[in-house]
């Protein structure tokens, strides 16, 4: 049987960091050359679960909007 993960992990470091770069979710998914979609970031930014793809993907995106090197451990604490 599956064991039963938690789903809402609460704000994430994703969102404090946006919110101090001044980039708007919306930026974060012009600036993506994958498919990201604004629910996905805002799952992320709430501190829904996501897939490591969907995580891959916005981190990325940010990277190329902020020009930087975040890793997964500076967006995601799970």
């Amino acid at each position: 049987m599956k064991q039963d993960l938690e789903r809402n992990l609460g704000p994430q470091p994703i969102s404090q960091l946006l919110e101090s770069l001044a980039i708007p979710s919306h930026g974060l998914v012009e600036a993506s050359t994958e498919h990201i979609t604004h629910k996905m970031v805002s799952r992320a930014c709430k501190g829904r679960r996501l897939t490591r793809n969907v995580q891959h993907k916005i981190l990325r995106a940010l990277n190329a909007k902020a020009d930087a090197r975040y890793a997964l451990s500076d967006l995601f604490n799970y």
